[in-house]
């Protein structure tokens, strides 16, 4: 599921905020938007399936039908495939030797993989941190 940066930040405020109307989307967006470009923004969400429209009264509402964890791991995946060829290994690792994370919170990470069994097919689904390095 891709999104362009404008239709991300229209389903992000819809996720925060659940239905709303075009003019209230539009005093809720990060930076100044027309009103056509974001009802074309709104159109094009509605068309691909990732926002609902209902009338109520004059107005439209519009609401977020695509869940904002589904759409997440879409993208991680597709970050993965994209710089980690393929490996979750890969991305943890990165991102692990970017930050700066404190004891409390290497010892969190520590507790979270040790309450997680591995999966059975992992050899199959990642690649190998260590080849992709190289």
């Amino acid at each position: 599921m891709r999104f362009t940066a404008g239709e991300m930040e229209v389903m992000q405020i819809l996720w925060e905020h659940g239905g709303l109307k075009p003019a209230e989307i539009q005093k809720l967006f990060p930076r100044p938007i027309k009103n056509a470009a974001l009802r074309s923004y709104l159109t094009i969400l509605v068309e691909k399936g990732h926002l609902t429209r209902r009338a109520k009264g004059k107005a439209f509402y519009y609401r977020a039908k695509t869940k904002r964890e589904s759409t997440f791991r879409s993208m991680l995946g597709d970050l993965v495939d994209t710089f980690c060829d393929g490996s979750t290994e890969a991305l943890l690792c990165e991102l692990l030797a970017k930050e700066r994370l404190s004891r409390a919170e290497l010892l969190e990470l520590q507790r979270l993989a040790q309450q997680q069994p591995p999966p059975s097919d992992a050899s199959q689904r990642t690649k190998s941190y260590r080849r992709t390095k190289s």
